[in-house]
């Protein structure tokens, strides 16, 4: 005998539910921002009933819990790891970095907004995650590293190695935060994510003064 579902209760595949609803609230959250979003915005965009929201994720906080552990925290993880098999090599590093987070932005197009939005911007939701969870990641490990090839003579002296990540970060992230202007004041289809990285290396690599 099959018993009733309990009120709210989802039917089919829960998984590929809750992944359309972190979807949706990863969208949601860059166009709007955390605290204008409504878990009933968030259905509507992810095409299901807020008590569907409701029986995944409860409330709007533990909603931005996931959000952080299941899609920002292992995007920043990722990046670390290829970091982290990448060569001593200064350039080898900004290579890795720049092509990894631009590939990360290409395939997550909400994540500069969000960034902007709730980092970047005073009164941030998740201002604190980029000291407490992002910043060992990435930014401080490429940092401890950019320091030791300075060390070993094989980074130009003049920089500090913290500033650079600071510049590596910027130069990446807010073309992309930006893309709809600027692409609407330089309209021109070979202006595209590769060519962004692209150009992004070349005007890096004198200033860094590798040695051969």
């Amino acid at each position: 005998m099959n018993l009733p579902r309990s009120p709210g209760r989802p039917s089919g595949d829960s998984q590929l539910q809750r992944e359309r609803l972190l979807d949706a609230a990863a969208e949601t959250f860059a166009r709007i921002g955390i605290h204008a979003a409504s878990l009933r915005g968030i259905a509507q965009q992810a095409g299901v009933t807020p008590a569907l929201v409701n029986y995944y994720f409860g409330n709007k906080e533990r909603l931005v819990d996931a959000l952080v552990e299941e899609r920002l925290q292992p995007l920043f993880a990722g990046l670390g790891a290829r970091l982290q098999e990448a060569g001593d090599e200064p350039l080898e590093l900004v290579r890795t970095f720049v092509l990894g987070l631009s590939a990360t932005l290409a395939r997550n197009p909400w994540l500069p907004p969000l960034w902007v939005r709730e980092i970047l911007c005073e009164g941030g939701a998740l201002r604190d995650l980029l000291t407490t969870r992002f910043a060992p990641l990435v930014p401080q490990p490429l940092a401890q590293r950019f320091a030791a090839a300075q060390a070993r003579g094989r980074l130009n002296p003049d920089l500090d190695p913290r500033l650079l990540v600071v510049s590596l970060v910027g130069l990446v992230m807010l073309p992309h935060a930006a893309g709809h202007i600027w692409r609407g004041i330089f309209p021109s289809p070979e202006l595209g994510d590769e060519a962004l990285a692209r150009h992004i290396l070349v005007l890096l690599e004198r200033g860094l003064e590798v040695t051969p």
